[in-house]
């Protein structure tokens, strides 16, 4: 995937090749020892805080969705959902 500034991932929705929404990115989290990206933080669409009760959260209720599920990003930030669920 070549270069992208957070400015244009952040507010972006997430959705996976299958088309579900899962919300929109908020933050990313790094390994400052290494940069290398580890989550997006995503604040969650209602549908899949009802029906998705085993995704990662943080303490406030965010996704942590694992960076290595991105595949694309463009209008969305698009994932592969098995990476995920």
């Amino acid at each position: 995937m070549a270069r992208i500034p957070f400015k244009e991932i952040q507010a972006k929705t997430v959705v996976s090749e299958g088309g579900r929404m899962f919300g929109k990115v908020l933050d990313l989290t790094v390994d400052v020892s290494t940069g290398e990206l580890i989550n997006l933080l995503v604040e969650p669409t209602k549908y899949i805080t009802a029906h998705f009760e085993d995704l990662v959260q943080d303490h406030r209720g965010r996704l942590l969705l694992p960076f290595s599920s991105v595949t694309a990003v463009g209008d969305f930030v698009l994932i592969n959902e098995q990476d995920v669920i």
